[in-house]
């Protein structure tokens, strides 16, 4: 009972259904950023697009383009300038993405767009409508088949992308590919879930499957079970607790990554301190 009666309503059916689109095909993407330390990437991905968010109003196209398009100029652009400057990848990203995130901000409070900037940041998942849910899955299905399907030359980019080179494997594509692929679920995700869960997404279960696993195989098994079953737990929960699905989520993720943390076999903090005693 306590689980059928929030999918009797529409609005929850449709917040389930785009949580579970996001989760999966971010999911399996977060374990190849985690691989590459690319973690941080995907939070300034997420919090470039919002200046593309509002341009794209002005110019009348849809918003997912402008998002899609600022999103990638980021990601190209971080990787541009850290070829071309002593600086690390890690420092050109916090300029860049938090350059583009004050320009959105700007731009947000300058001009009136009829959105919520709450709802860029923390997403609006239980007023999704199922056009809204077909329109994500266009994206994102897509994204999770091309992952799946080039997995181990994703994984051995991410891993080794010396090694990916020297056995023919064209970096300079997998590089961009990868940067085009999280632009994409980032901009299909965002509208509904919002900046915050996004980014979460993103790491957590990625994080949490390393923790457990040293195959990239069960890693990515491991990373989808996580953000399924916390997606639905949390979509679930959030009806009878009265809270935000989004944020619901996010905190089931973060328990499952302490958990992890601390009692994962071989790896957790508990479990390596009593080997220690012993």
């Amino acid at each position: 009972m306590l689980i059928v009666e929030p999918l009797t309503f529409d609005f929850m059916q449709q917040a389930l259904a785009i949580g579970l689109l996001v989760a999966a095909s971010a999911a399996v993407l977060s374990c190849l950023l985690v691989l590459k330390g690319w973690s941080l990437m995907g939070d300034a991905v997420s919090h470039a697009v919002l200046p593309g968010i509002v341009l794209a109003w002005l110019a009348g196209i849809p918003l997912v383009i402008g998002a899609f398009l600022t999103g990638l100029l980021c990601a190209v652009s971080t990787g541009w300038l850290t070829e071309n400057s002593r600086l690390k990848e890690d420092t050109v990203m916090g300029i860049v993405f938090s350059g583009l995130f004050a320009l959105g901000v700007f731009l947000f409070t300058k001009i009136e767009t009829g959105m919520h900037l709450d709802h860029v940041l923390f997403g609006d998942m239980l007023g999704v409508l199922w056009s809204d849910v077909a329109a994500a899955a266009v994206m994102l299905v897509p994204a999770f088949v091309i992952i799946v399907m080039f997995r181990r030359d994703l994984m051995l980019f991410a891993f080794d992308p010396q090694h990916a080179g020297v056995i023919g494997l064209n970096t300079r594509v997998l590089h961009y590919g990868l940067l085009a692929l999280l632009s994409l679920v980032i901009v299909a995700a965002i509208e509904a879930v919002g900046i915050i869960l996004v980014i979460a997404m993103l790491i957590a279960p990625g994080a949490t499957a390393w923790l457990l696993t040293s195959r990239f195989e069960t890693m990515l098994l491991v990373a989808l079970t996580t953000a399924v079953l916390s997606t639905t737990i949390g979509v679930i929960a959030s009806y009878h607790i009265d809270s935000a699905p989004a944020p619901t989520i996010v905190v089931l993720m973060s328990l499952l990554f302490v958990i992890a943390f601390l009692l994962a076999p071989g790896r957790g903090l508990l479990v390596t301190k009593h080997r220690h005693v012993v």
